[in-house]
């Protein structure tokens, strides 16, 4: 059963780690739902993460290598143009920052506060909320390209909202990019570019925390499986999400969020 458990949370990792309803909230209720003292630690979450990472990467693999050289250029060069193409690491560097200070100091206390299943259940129907009103209210007339450093700050800000379970990173950072006006699509790629350091940095810092002695050769199998599942699924629902958020709302998102919070509560009370 744990090779069937391990399918089942990397696809939930995949789904929900790029769609905005939450990666967080979802495993946590299905921690709770299935029974493994294999599957159920700190080192098997790290490993679905790390196969999250790795999707992104090689959807952006492109981008990153760009990113990479501009990064480098501008370092050389001792100056930032206004070229976005050269801005941009630097912007994605100022989005980050935020997220990663509050996350190495209080990402774990604010995790451990907000993981019940009842506070999932309100931040699930928050988040919904915000959804539907940014959707009517969000000009939506902004590209990527006219991105300044104060935009990438106050995005990298709303991304310390997703350390709460049932927020959702993706979400968050998508209605603080609608906030400001950029078009669906251009927000959700600025979005996942952001992931990047973010959860790169996040994974680092799990990873001293781990328990080596987890690691006995049925782990690894079982983990690798999780891992495989969670790249694969992920680049799929990253290159199909923002096909979709090109001419389609997140109000599809923001119902399955309030059903998901109503049955949460249901089975609460």
């Amino acid at each position: 059963m744990d090779y069937l458990y391990s399918i089942i949370l990397g696809a939930t990792q995949a789904l929900t780690e790029f769609l905005p309803i939450s990666s967080s909230g979802h495993l946590v209720i299905l921690h709770r739902l299935i029974k493994s003292d294999l599957l159920d630690s700190l080192t098997f979450d790290v490993i679905l993460h790390a196969g999250t990472l790795i999707a992104t990467l090689f959807y952006f693999r492109r981008t990153v290598g760009q990113l990479i050289g501009n990064f480098f250029k501008t370092i050389f060069s001792f100056k930032i143009t206004h070229n976005f193409n050269e801005q941009l690491p630097w912007l994605l560097i100022i989005g980050a920052i935020p997220a990663a200070l509050v996350g190495f100091f209080y990402g774990d206390l604010i995790e451990a506060t907000f993981r019940s299943i009842g506070w999932i259940a309100i931040t699930l129907t928050i988040g919904s909320l915000l959804f539907i009103v940014y959707e009517k209210t969000s000009k939506q007339n902004r590209h990527m390209d006219t991105m300044n450093f104060f935009d990438a700050l106050v995005i990298g800000t709303a991304q310390i909202l997703a350390f709460v379970p049932g927020i959702s990173r993706s979400g968050i950072t998508i209605v603080a990019g609608l906030g400001l006006g950029f078009k669906r699509k251009e927000a959700a790629d600025f979005s996942f570019l952001l992931s990047l350091p973010i959860v790169f940095g996040a994974t680092l810092q799990k990873i001293t925390q781990i328990s080596w002695s987890d690691l006995n050769s049925n782990f690894i199998f079982v983990s690798l499986l999780g891992l495989v599942v969670s790249s694969l699924l992920g680049f799929v629902v990253i290159k199909y999400f923002i096909r979709f958020l090109a001419s389609n709302s997140l109000t599809v998102f923001a119902i399955y969020r309030f059903i998901l919070a109503g049955a949460l509560l249901v089975f609460l009370y």
